[in-house]
């Protein structure tokens, strides 16, 4: 049988739900008012004083064995859900020897880069690839493999970044607002658009086996 060391507003209420007591029955139970079981609802961290944490003790130890046990899962400490940090999936899409990428809007500039879009939780990465791609150029294309995945300098996102092949599709903007163009580039000319120095080198080595 677990011990209580302290009752707090928190432990008594999580004994009250485990003995599927209402506030009048669990009042009741412990001899006090109605409002005390109200105030360790509203004050979860309050610490109840000598004797009620006696009459606390009391009710613990009369309870059955299965009332103890909900009470152990009840008053386990609370765990935050975790929070997935951002993260987008990249396609790199090639076409015999041209791959296909977007010009952005940026705040003051334009800039040429892979298509790409926001991974929510619980999604797969490489079909957000593939979707973004089509949703923002009107191409279909396929993952070959993954190329890797690095918290990106100058985003500070967590990107991860797929060899795509071109399956059908006309390359359009479709994606007015964040976009201001679409084109195939020419892989010797890749430089031109996006500095090397910038570009993950696993993309580099694959464009270079194409």
């Amino acid at each position: 049988m677990d011990v209580v060391s302290t009752w707090t507003g928190r432990s008594a209420c999580a004994l009250q739900e485990a003995l599927r007591d209402t506030n009048e029955a669990f009042a009741a139970r412990l001899g006090v008012a109605t409002r005390t079981v109200a105030g360790w609802h509203a004050d979860e961290g309050i610490v109840p004083r000598a004797e009620m944490q006696a009459a606390l003790d009391t009710a613990y130890e009369r309870a059955g064995d299965a009332v103890q046990r909900r009470f152990t899962l009840l008053s386990r400490p609370t765990v935050a859900p975790e929070v997935q940090a951002l993260r987008v999936a990249i396609a790199i899409v090639v076409r015999g020897a041209e791959v296909l990428l977007v010009c952005r809007r940026g705040e003051d500039s334009l800039r040429w880069q892979f298509p790409a879009g926001v991974v929510k939780p619980g999604a797969s990465s490489e079909a957000v690839a593939v979707s973004e791609t089509l949703g923002e150029t009107g191409v279909h294309a396929a993952v070959l493999r993954q190329l890797g995945s690095r918290l990106h300098p100058t985003t500070g996102v967590m990107a991860d970044y797929y060899l795509c092949d071109y399956l059908a599709g006309d390359a359009t903007n479709r994606d007015a607002v964040e976009n201001l163009d679409v084109a195939w580039v020419p892989l010797a000319a890749l430089s031109r658009f996006i500095p090397t120095d910038t570009i993950y080198p696993p993309i580099l080595t694959a464009l270079e086996a194409a």
